[in-house]
């Protein structure tokens, strides 16, 4: 079992070495705009699971996913080529969720605006359900009922 910096460091290697790979350009007219967005590796490297991303339609995705399984061979070589280590770890690629999270928050963030601006015009046109202030003040006192009542004290422990 490796260390799990040690499977840190394949990982970026590893993100490294096929990112450089695709920006060469596979020979697979189906591959689109793809980004490599992350890479895990097992604590015993022999798997590493590629995340991705594909910029264009839900086809294009499909298409340059089917691209990606079709040259992970040829990806598994070229990192085994490059790589340092005894064993070349078995390559997954697998569509990251980035863009369709980052939609998801988007929409719940202006629903969550245009709330406020409805809970804001409600409270503008807003009236009190009793009296404005509803809280007891204290009571003022007056100087001359102050020195009144010091001298009943002076009287009571006398």
């Amino acid at each position: 079992m490796a260390d799990a910096a040690r499977a840190a460091k394949m990982a970026d290697r590893i993100k490294e070495i096929v990112a450089r790979r695709l920006e060469r350009g596979v020979r697979d007219p189906r591959m689109g705009f793809v980004t490599i967005t992350d890479v895990k590796v097992t604590g015993d490297l022999q798997h590493a699971s590629v995340f991705f991303t594909v910029y264009g339609s839900d086809e294009e995705r499909a298409d340059s996913a089917a691209a990606l399984k079709a040259a992970t061979g040829m990806l598994r070589t070229e990192v085994g080529k490059h790589l340092t280590a005894r064993l070349t770890p078995s390559l997954e690629f697998i569509p990251d969720g980035i863009p369709e999270n980052a939609l998801l928050i988007d929409s719940l963030l202006q629903e969550a605006a245009a709330r406020d601006a409805e809970v804001e015009t409600l409270a503008k046109s807003a009236q009190y359900a009793g009296d404005e202030d509803p809280y007891v003040k204290p009571r003022v006192i007056d100087e001359d009922e102050d020195e009144d009542d010091d001298d009943d004290e002076a009287t009571f422990a006398g």
